[in-house]
């Protein structure tokens, strides 16, 4: 049976009994509400959308999803569908750029929400059977990716989308960007692959050589066993080994020295001897050594990009900031298009809810816009005909139609974006500690190999150059190598597990100095929602305040609503909503006003508001709250104060970094009185504390203090903290974070609060500590190496215990350490 993508998937209908399932709701087994819909059999459920779902899998004969879900831990999650028609999937510029028609099918490729267990690959993966047209759905489960291959003749995109949207998981179009890179880590991998096989036989022949079981009378089985480890050694070391050459080249070409080049001397000094030396018949090898060196460093290497991957998948799902679609108004209909197919002059509809696609004027309607991720106001503004609105704000009230001005990369949203790209690209490689070593170690090994050649000189000629080579190939830094590499890779896995991603390991060494730590106010000291934290007047209106502002979707309706929570909730006769001021509500005889002064002075009069109330407001006021007025039957009655309040963990974080020595300073784009409050709220020792800061004047900010600090850290959550974010030292983004700032960031939280923060900085000054111990026994490693051929008792035996010693300490080193974990 299929689910064809025009019908509901309401109407569906249900096998009765066929699923055995906990009480509570039929779908997923949690609590129901009182109001709990049910369908034709008298099933119930949590929400019309796991309702939705069970009419599905019953239609389709997916019972078997519940087997699958039954056999696993993970607690089940209610059905979430967004119930978009995905009209724009079907646009012409939508389907060249993501479908790929291969044969007789195409192929497309989701990103999907609402991944969260095997179950979920399971009934993705019987896509087919819901709708017709759909040959093969294959789910990445790691990275919630499915790829789908259909017969466009029999479905459509959309088709597929409103099926998976239905089932819970909302599609998004998939990028394939990422694919050049998963194909660089193939490459390392198949590199690192040879390189461990080819050194497993050559240790094994080199392990004869050493222990003499292969010398016979005429020496052929040596003179074999040498021969073979050269014929493994030669193409290995120049295809596994070409890593550290390329770097080692780039690395002359720019005068810039790094840990490739004193690598690739040991290597390159190491082969050439040791084929000099097995084509003459006479003299130490050291294939076996060479090997194991660049497969362990390779080991290092690939660690290290596999970890970027991870942080990079971790972003991977992160809508983009406009929305994907709009709704154009063009004549009489209305159509939703690719929202990158609209241009200047388009009248667009935005519902409530609905971020805005454009930069525009307001043609129709009045409303509230959230510009809070955009420019940082933590306080909705009210637009009406006429009013300039910005893509990427969220349309809060009512319907607005909008004349677009902006589209695409010309809106203000999109020039910020790429100001973002720019900054990343502008900003200056992180130097590296065990770069900064490796740049006088290959001049100071250089420099006792050319001393090692004299001293021997007046020995021997032939065992100068031994004691040399074999200096330059134990010295060559193996565990130097891994030192940062295994560390980091080690500290950003636990790391991952305590909540924090690192899009690199350099930033740990960032965020391991003290800096000065320049915050954003709106969502990251603060809430970055209003809550109510004063009530003047009588409690018997708090459950009449709360059901007036009940029905709104304005933030701050929301915000009394939640704190005014009421056992006994009362139900207005009516209600009218004023956009901008308040709202009236009657109550049998009484009328209940509730919204700013000025809406209320409106609506009862100038008398209506006593001396108490405005002294109460001005008050209010003065400390950068917002001020509520409650009126009752024709007079004011009680004043409220909405505020953005600071985060729970904000003062004592700060403290604590401050006591590393870190500085701190406020950019905001909130009012400035509003951040001066805040700021004396923090009670934290302060450079500065700057309001009304715009994304650009953000940005010119931070490259200012750049240069006058020299190493800058930005805190932020919203777009307008995305060009500072980039263009930092180090960016990061607190939990909750527009997608824009995740993106721009180099670190990002999981969990909320400023916390995450420190235990970042925590974890980052452990993490470089084990760093500099697994340095110093590389350096004390490669002391005694030098010790030993500078007075000739370096053998290959010798080498092959030492290299494998010296790593070894290193991964211990990083392996016990600390790091992020949780104390």
């Amino acid at each position: 049976m299929s689910f064809p993508a025009s019908a509901e998937p309401e109407h569906a209908e249900s096998n009765s009994g066929i699923f055995t399932r906990a009480a509570g709701c039929r779908h997923c087994g949690n609590d129901l509400p009182k109001d709990a819909p049910s369908d034709d059999d008298g099933h119930a459920f949590c929400c019309a959308g796991c309702r939705t779902v069970f009419g599905i899998l019953s239609a389709c004969n997916l019972e078997g999803y519940y087997a699958e879900r039954d056999k696993l831990t993970e607690k089940a999650l209610p059905a979430r569908a967004s119930h978009k028609r995905y009209e724009e999937f079907e646009h012409p510029d939508f389907v060249a750029r993501y479908v790929r028609r291969e044969g007789a099918h195409s192929t497309v490729a989701f990103m999907l929400e609402g991944i969260h267990c095997a179950a979920c690959v399971w009934l993705v993966e019987k896509l087919p059977r819901v709708v017709d047209g759909v040959v093969e759905s294959r789910l990445q489960f790691a990275r919630a990716r499915v790829q789908i291959r259909y017969d466009a003749e029999k479905t459509s995109l959309s088709a597929i989308a409103r099926a998976l949207d239905a089932l819970g998981y909302p599609p998004h179009p998939a990028s394939d960007q990422a694919d050049q890179g998963r194909g660089e880590d193939r490459a390392l991998l198949l590199k690192l692959g040879v390189a461990g096989a080819a050194a497993g036989n050559v240790m094994l022949m080199a392990l004869a050589l050493y222990s003499g079981a292969v010398n016979t009378s005429d020496g052929s089985y040596a003179s074999l066993f040498r021969f073979g480890s050269l014929a493994i050694s030669l193409p290995t070391v120049a295809y596994a080994g070409s890593v550290f050459f390329r770097g080692a080249w780039a690395s002359l070409r720019t005068r810039t020295p790094h840990m490739d080049l004193p690598i690739t001397v040991g290597i390159l000094a190491g082969s050439v001897w040791g084929a000099r030396n097995t084509l003459v018949g006479h003299g130490e090898v050291y294939f076996d050594t060479i090997l194991v060196l660049i497969f362990l460093l390779l080991v290092g290497r690939w660690l290290g990009r596999h970890q970027q991957r991870r942080a990079a998948r971790a972003t991977e799902l992160i809508a983009a900031l406009a929305p994907e679609s709009a709704c154009v108004l063009r004549g009489a209909t209305k159509q939703r298009v690719p929202a990158n197919t609209l241009v200047e002059g388009d009248i667009v509809e935005v519902l409530a809810g609905e971020r805005l696609p454009v930069d525009g004027i307001v043609s129709e309607g009045c409303s509230s816009v959230d510009a809070s991720t955009l420019t940082g106001e933590s306080l909705p503004e009210c637009v009406q005909v006429g009013d300039r609105v910005f893509a990427g704000t969220v349309n809060v009230e009512a319907t607005l139609q909008v004349r677009a001005e902006c589209t695409g990369q010309s809106t203000r949203v999109g020039r910020l974006m790429q100001s973002v790209e720019e900054a990343q690209a502008s900003r200056a490689p992180i130097v590296r500690l065990a770069d900064r070593v490796s740049g006088w170690l290959v001049w100071a090994v250089l420099g006792l190999a050319l001393l090692t050649a004299l001293v021997w000189l007046r020995v021997d000629a032939n065992a100068a150059v031994d004691h040399a080579v074999a200096l330059l190939v134990v010295t060559c830094p193996c565990a130097l190598g891994m030192a940062t590499p295994l560390s980091v890779s080690v500290a950003l896995s636990r790391a991952a597990k305590a909540g924090l991603i690192f899009k690199g390991g350099e930033f740990v060494e960032e965020l391991s100095r003290p800096a000065l730590i320049v915050l954003d106010k709106t969502g990251t000291l603060t809430e970055g929602r209003p809550n109510l934290v004063a009530w003047e007047g009588p409690d018997e209106l708090r459950p009449f305040v709360r059901a007036a502002e009940a029905r709104s979707e304005h933030p701050l309706a929301r915000a009394l609503t939640r704190a005014l929570d009421s056992a006994a909730p009362l139900e207005p006769e009516s209600v009218r909503s004023v956009s901008g001021g308040g709202v009236i509500a009657r109550f049998g005889t009484r009328i209940i006003v509730v919204g700013s002064p000025a809406f209320v002075e409106a609506e009862l009069g100038r008398e209506a508001l006593s001396p108490l109330i405005r002294r109460a407001v001005a008050k209010h006021a003065a400390e950068g709250r917002t001020p509520i007025v409650v009126g009752d039957s024709g007079e004011a009655r009680a004043v409220l104060a909405l505020a953005d309040t600071l985060r729970a963990d904000a003062r004592t974080t700060l403290e604590r970094l401050g006591r590393l020595g870190y500085q701190f300073l406020v950019l905001s784009g909130d009012h400035p009185e509003v951040v001066q409050a805040t700021a004396r709220a923090l009670g934290v020792a302060l450079v500065g504390a700057e309001g009304g800061v715009s994304p650009e004047r953000k940005l010119a900010r931070i490259q200012a203090l750049r240069r006058q600090y020299g190493r800058v850290i930005m805190v932020g959550d919203g777009v307008n903290d995305a060009a500072a974010l980039a263009a930092s030292n180090c960016g990061f983004s607190v939990h909750g974070g527009a997608e824009a700032s995740l993106l721009a960031a180099d670190v990002f939280a999981t969990e909320a609060g400023l916390a995450p923060l420190a235990r970042a900085v925590d974890g980052s000054r452990r993490t470089f500590a084990t760093i500099r111990r697994g340095i110093a026994f590389s350096l004390a490693y490669n002391a005694l190496g030098v010790t030993l051929a500078l007075s000739g008792h370096i053998t290959p035996l010798w080498a092959a215990i030492l290299m494998p010693l010296s790593s070894l300490s290193v991964v211990s080193n990083a392996i016990k350490s600390r790091s992020f974990d949780r104390t």
